[in-house]
């Protein structure tokens, strides 16, 4: 499939995803304020970084396989068995190390231990989170587009409704709680499309862990694990730090400027993740590396850029629409966010080779100055601005 095919049909999605988080947005500005935002943010990195530590990581690297041996059944099934078995072994032991710890991570992340309670559902909830996560990097390596398509479609409505309806009766506690609930039901809805596939087989996920596949899928781990830990973490404490020296408020404009750029450049990085990462991961040479990037480069950055500008000058309609008049003190974020944003996705271009071709300690080493640095200058600047 090529890169305009894929991005035709990433977009269809994508944009649901974008209006659908938009109005989310909308009604928990309206029912919770900048602060509310701030610390739904703070569980929105929380379950991503257990998320992604309880399945060690690897799903970029079953992309990455499947997609190399498309024809391959044994391999095929050695690669996921082997995913399996690495999620199976972590799952268990996070589970109970939340439950138990549920009273600490409330108050350590929300500033109060009134919401335990949802921290102990997400620990139950937790195998859904991970095995949904496979079987989409199993349906994107296996080039299922169009069932991604209806699956992120149907995550996104699905989601929405569950964040209003929770919003609108329960508040903040809705709103921390929501995203939880629908994820684990969208499970379901996965698990029903592979069922239908007829590469699916039940007996690809069993048989004894392969050595090969399972070091393999691990280099991506360290690299995965490196970038939701550390992403998470800075996002976490920089919200905190805000909060403390500032204001929950204050930390909430900046949840919310984050929140913008999130979720108009899904459809620049939905794009690359569904298209990007098995087509690199097929390039051997060099010069068709160059080509793919040039052409990716071609097309992707003047779309970036003109979505950059356009958010830029209509700042001010955009706060107004999609959050209250609490928000308008965030509109002089913009132009530094916006900047930012660019550079972002000319380098994500740029990552995705590091991922596809597993440059372990490239991956790693950039992670980390990037996340130092980003810490690092936040509360450089904080003492002058």
């Amino acid at each position: 499939m090529t890169l305009i095919k894929t991005s035709v049909l990433s977009a269809i999605s994508t944009i649901i995803k974008v209006i659908a988080g938009f109005v989310s947005i909308k009604i928990v500005a309206v029912y919770v304020g900048p602060s509310g935002l701030a610390l739904m943010g703070q569980m929105q990195n929380f379950i991503s970084m257990m998320s992604g530590i309880a399945s060690a990581g690897v799903n970029s690297g079953v992309v990455k396989y499947t997609a190399e041996h498309y024809e391959d059944e044994e391999i095929k099934r050695k690669i996921w068995s082997s995913a399996l078995k690495i999620s199976l072994v972590l799952i268990v032991p996070m589970a109970i190390a939340i439950i138990f710890l549920a009273d600490f991570i409330s108050l350590k992340l929300l500033n109060t231990t009134q919401y335990s309670s949802i921290f102990i559902v997400f620990a139950i909830s937790i195998v859904f989170f991970v095995f949904n996560g496979l079987l989409t990097s199993i349906l994107n390596g296996q080039k299922e587009i169009k069932k991604l398509t209806i699956l992120n479609i149907v995550g996104s409505l699905f989601g929405l409704f569950l964040t209003i309806v929770l919003v609108i009766n329960y508040q903040l506690y809705g709103a921390l709680i929501a995203g939880i609930i629908s994820q684990s039901i969208v499970f379901l809805v996965t698990f029903a499309f592979v069922l239908k596939s007829n590469w699916f087989k039940l007996s690809m996920f069993l048989g004894a862990m392969d050595n090969e596949y399972r070091n393999k899928l691990l280099k991506f781990s360290l690299m995965f694990l490196t970038y939701i830990i550390a992403t998470s973490l800075s996002h976490m404490y920089i919200r905190n730090y805000i909060g403390t020296n500032i204001g929950w408020d204050e930390a909430g404009y900046w949840q919310a400027i984050w929140r913008i750029s999130e979720t108009y450049l899904m459809l620049i990085t939905t794009t690359l993740g569904v298209y990007y990462l098995p087509k690199l991961s097929s390039l051997q040479s060099k010069s068709e590396l160059r080509a793919e990037l040039l052409y990716g480069y071609k097309i992707i950055m003047p779309i970036v850029i003109v979505m950059a500008l356009g958010i830029y000058i209509f700042r001010d309609l955009i706060i107004e629409i999609l959050f209250t008049k609490e928000f308008s003190p965030m509109a002089e974020l913009f132009l530094y966010q916006l900047i930012g944003d660019v550079i972002k996705i000319a380098a994500w271009l740029l990552g995705f080779i590091m991922v596809a071709k597993a440059m372990t300690k490239l991956s790693i080493f950039g992670e980390i100055l990037f996340t130092l640095s980003f810490v690092g200058l936040v509360i450089f600047f904080f003492f002058f601005y």
